[in-house]
């Protein structure tokens, strides 16, 4: 699919890695981001003219089905659905600072939030010759680090999640794929790694792998986990480890 003259729906596209993307397609495409931070929604619509802005929350299942309710009805079809929008808490456990209600709002917007987007989109999706839900997924999905257990575990069912929905969908118009990114340079990220991807370098290789339809497209560093994870999977899970 090349992506010019196309609808597209992203999610969490005010920042990071979403950002860029909205940034590299706006000028060819017809854009409709959904994000939480009513300001900078307004601050997008102002950088980039004539793309679509919807606010919010996504980690409360209420206002993802109105929201989703509402670009079906104001738009008829859909080309591209880009689930992105994802938080990371790193306290453990038994560390003083960890929030228990933190749990249901990390599960809700990496995970559920998807779930309901990818049925609530699907008459939108369906009325195209050819479609696409692409997720945007992590290496932790492949190997769990200590610190961050619940992103970890989200990520993982996203990885299952992605390949289930691959098959129900897979005689449909409807190209389910995504990619699964190693340590990019974003505010979620601030202090934390080395070497990390850029978020300009990462929505690039987004934007290929949608645009050649690789259905799991392990981007930089993922390579080589996945090597190492078929080679020396026990030495593999102990560098994720502590990453």
């Amino acid at each position: 699919m090349i992506l010019k003259k196309k609808r597209i729906v992203i999610t969490g596209g005010t920042s990071g890695i979403g950002y860029e993307i909205t940034k590299h397609l706006h000028s060819e495409n017809e854009l409709i981001v959904i994000a939480r931070n009513a300001a900078r929604l307004t601050t997008l619509m102002q950088e980039f003219e004539g793309i679509y802005t919807f606010q919010a929350d996504l980690c409360h299942s209420e206002e993802v089905k109105t929201v989703a309710d509402t670009i079906v009805k104001q738009f008829d079809s859909i080309d591209v659905l880009i689930n992105n929008a994802a938080i990371q808490n790193t306290p453990r456990y038994l560390d003083d600072d960890f929030s228990f209600e933190s749990i249901s709002r990390e599960i809700s917007l990496n995970f559920t939030s998807v779930c309901h987007f990818s049925y609530l989109f699907l008459p939108a999706l369906l009325h195209k010759q050819q479609a696409v839900i692409l997720n945007i997924n992590s290496g932790l999905a492949l190997a769990p680090k200590t610190s961050s257990a619940i992103y970890c575990a989200t990520k993982g069912a996203l990885n299952i999640f992605t390949q289930s929905l691959r098959y129900q969908l897979e005689n449909t118009n409807i190209s389910v794929q995504q990619a699964i990114l190693p340590l990019v340079d974003t505010a979620m990220t601030m202090g934390r790694g080395k070497n990390k991807l850029s978020t300009k370098t990462a929505a690039r290789h987004i934007i290929r792998g949608i645009e050649r339809n690789i259905p799991d497209h392990d981007i930089g560093k993922v390579k080589l986990l996945r090597l190492l994870l078929r080679l020396a999977p026990s030495f593999a899970h102990r560098m994720l480890k502590y990453a």
